[in-house]
C-alpha cells in the first residue's frame, strides 16, 4: 500500500490524500485550502468563484492524474464530512468518479448547495458509507466509523489492502456531544492492529480558544442569555449540530423561543428523526424566520417547496420586534440590512459561536458598530470542532498504531513530542506502508 499526502502535511485544511494498492487508487477528501503560505486565512468565496484554469495555476488544484487531470482511473473518492476544506474541490474532479461518503454528510452537503453555494453530492456519483459496514473497492476493503466533529455525519475510515490498515481519523474531537463515538471506534480497534494512523492535529500548532466541551458551553449560552435584555442573536453554522442542540436547549432553559431561518429550519427538518434536534414545525418553542435574501429568490432558484413546508412556524420581523426578549435568533451579519434596515433591536446582543478571526471581517466590523448604537455586544461563546491536546495524545495511545502520519496540522513535528513513532511527510511525496 502507498499513501501520497497532496495536501495536508503542514497545513490545517484544504486536506486531499491518495492512496494506491494493486491497481486501485482512493482518494480520501478533496479540500478546498483554508490557509495561505503565511498562515494568512484565505477567501474562500473568491476561491469558490474561480475557473479549473485559473486554480491549478493557482496551485490550489493538486495535480492528481485521473482526478483533476488525465491519467490512470481512481476508483473512488472517498468524503470523511462535508466541510468545504475537505469537499471544496469536488466539482472540479472527473465526473465519471464515484464517490462515498455518509448519509449525514450527503444531507449536510445538500442544504449547504441549496443555501450557502456549497457544494452538492452528484446524485449519479454517490454510494452512501454505513458505520461498520465494510464496502470493498477495487482492492481496498473500507470499514467507516462514525466520529464526533463539528458537523453532522462525519466518519474516520479504515483502509485494508496487501495485509495492511490503515486509519484516517479525519476531522474529530472528544469533547462534544457524543464521546461514545470515538469509544465505539476504539472499541472495535481492539482486536484489530493500524499499521498506519493518519492522525488530524489541528491543536498542534493552531491555538484553542476554549477548550470547553459542548455540556459546558451549553451552560455558557444560558448564562449570557440571562444577562441580555433584548433580542439574543445567535450566530453560528447550521451544520454544527452540536452547537444548534446548545442554542436551542439554551432558549429553553431561559423561557424564550428559538427562531431559525430557513437554511437552518431545513437542517433541522433533514436529520430530525436521527438525532436530538427537533422538528421545526412540530415544536411549539422553535419558530422560523424568511430572510429576504431568501423571499425573493426561493420561485426563481425552484424552492417553493422548501418555502411552504415551515410557514406553520413562520414569524416576521414585525412580531420579533413588539417583544424582541422571547426570542433567541439565529443571525448573520447579511441581515443586518437586507431584514433589520441596518437597526438592530434596542440592548440586543450577538451570542457569537465561529472561529474568531472572522470578527475581523469588514461585515462584522460592521455589525459590531450597529450593536454598539443599540447598546449592545459580540460576546464569543465557542468551542472547537477538533481534537484538543491532551485527548491527541490519549486517542493515538488508545488506537496504538505502528507508526504515526500528522495530517491537518501546521507543525506536524510537535507530534514527535509524544509519539516516537511520528513519521513527518512532505506533500505531493509518495511513501509506502512498511
Amino acid at each position: 500500500m502507498e499513501l501520497t499526502i497532496h495536501r495536508g502535511t503542514h497545513e490545517v485544511g484544504g486536506t486531499c490524500i491518495e492512496v494506491v494498492a494493486g491497481s486501485s487508487r482512493l482518494i480520501l477528501d478533496i479540500g478546498l485550502p483554508l490557509f495561505g503560505p503565511g498562515r494568512e486565512a484565505l477567501d474562500t468565496w473568491t476561491l469558490r468563484r474561480k475557473t479549473k484554469p485559473e486554480l491549478a495555476a493557482d496551485g490550489i488544484l493538486p495535480p492528481i492524474p485521473g482526478v483533476f487531470t488525465d491519467g490512470p482511473a481512481v476508483d473512488a473518492i472517498l468524503l470523511s464530512h462535508a466541510h468545504m476544506d475537505h469537499t471544496g474541490l469536488l466539482e472540479f474532479t472527473d465526473e465519471s468518479l464515484p464517490i462515498y461518503a455518509s448519509a449525514g454528510t450527503s444531507k449536510m452537503m445538500l442544504a449547504g448547495g441549496i443555501f450557502a453555494a456549497q457544494i452538492e453530492l452528484p446524485k449519479e456519483r454517490y454510494h452512501e458509507l454505513v458505520a461498520t459496514r465494510p464496502v470493498r473497492i477495487g482492492d481496498f476493503v473500507v470499514t467507516p466509523f462514525d466520529v464526533d466533529h463539528s458537523i453532522y455525519g462525519a466518519m474516520a475510515l479504515l483502509i485494508e489492502a496487501e495485509g495492511k490498515s490503515l486509519l484516517y481519523s479525519g476531522d474529530l474531537r472528544l469533547h462534544g456531544r457524543r464521546p461514545g463515538k470515538a469509544e465505539l471506534l476504539l472499541k472495535s480497534l481492539e482486536s484489530r492492529s493500524v499499521d498506519v494512523l493518519l492522525m488530524e492535529g489541528t491543536h498542534f500548532g493552531l491555538p484553542t480558544e476554549n477548550p470547553t466541551d459542548e455540556f459546558e458551553l451549553e451552560d455558557d449560552l444560558v448564562t449570557e442569555i440571562e444577562r441580555t435584555s433584548g433580542l439574543a442573536l445567535a450566530s453560528f453554522s447550521p451544520q454544527n449540530v452540536d452547537r444548534l442542540i446548545g442554542f436551542i436547549n439554551a432558549a429553553r432553559r431561559t423561557g424564550r423561543l428559538f427562531v431559525a431561518d430557513v437554511y437552518t429550519a431545513f437542517v433541522m427538518y433533514l436529520i430530525s428523526s436521527q438525532t436530538d434536534v427537533p422538528d421545526p414545525v412540530r415544536d411549539e418553542n422553535i419558530r422560523v424566520f424568511y430572510p429576504h435574501a431568501f423571499r425573493r429568490s426561493y420561485e426563481r432558484r425552484n424552492r417553493v417547496k422548501i418555502h411552504d413546508q415551515f410557514l406553520p412556524s413562520q414569524i416576521g420581523l414585525d412580531e420579533l420586534r413588539a417583544d424582541p426578549a422571547r426570542y433567541v435568533m439565529l443571525f448573520r451579519p447579511s441581515m443586518l440590512d437586507d431584514d433589520f434596515g441596518g437597526t438592530l433591536p434596542d440592548r440586543c446582543r450577538c451570542l457569537y459561536s465561529y472561529w474568531s478571526g472572522y470578527l475581523d471581517k469588514p461585515d462584522w466590523q460592521r455589525m459590531k458598530r450597529a450593536l454598539k448604537k443599540v447598546d449592545g455586544d459580540v460576546v464569543k461563546v465557542h468551542a472547537t470542532g477538533h481534537i484538543l491536546e491532551d485527548d491527541i495524545v490519549r486517542f493515538v495511545d488508545a488506537v496504538a498504531p505502528g507508526e504515526l502520519i500528522p495530517v491537518h496540522t501546521f507543525e506536524p513535528q510537535r507530534f514527535e513530542d509524544h509519539f516516537p513513532n511520528t513519521r513527518v511527510l512532505e506533500d505531493g511525496v509518495p511513501w509506502k506502508l512498511g
